[in-house]
């Protein structure tokens, strides 16, 4: 299962590490893309999507579900 997240207050190479390494680290997910130009994450897996949001939250940037395409 693919999740997208809409992802607020990067602007850096190290935000985006910081963001990937947050929701890499959600049980269940199987891994996560970061883009910064678009300010969204595309993350694989069976993860709680409150679980996501909290994780990206706790590391100091926002997050809400992307709007669906």
């Amino acid at each position: 299962m693919t999740q997208t997240l809409s992802i607020t207050g990067m602007s850096c190479g190290h935000c985006v590490r910081a963001v990937t390494s947050a929701l890499e680290a959600v049980a269940g997910v199987e891994s996560a893309v970061v883009d910064l130009e678009l300010g969204c994450a595309r993350v694989e897996g069976q993860a709680d999507l409150d679980a996501l949001i909290a994780a990206v939250v706790a590391e100091g940037y926002g997050a809400e579900p992307a709007p669906s395409e």
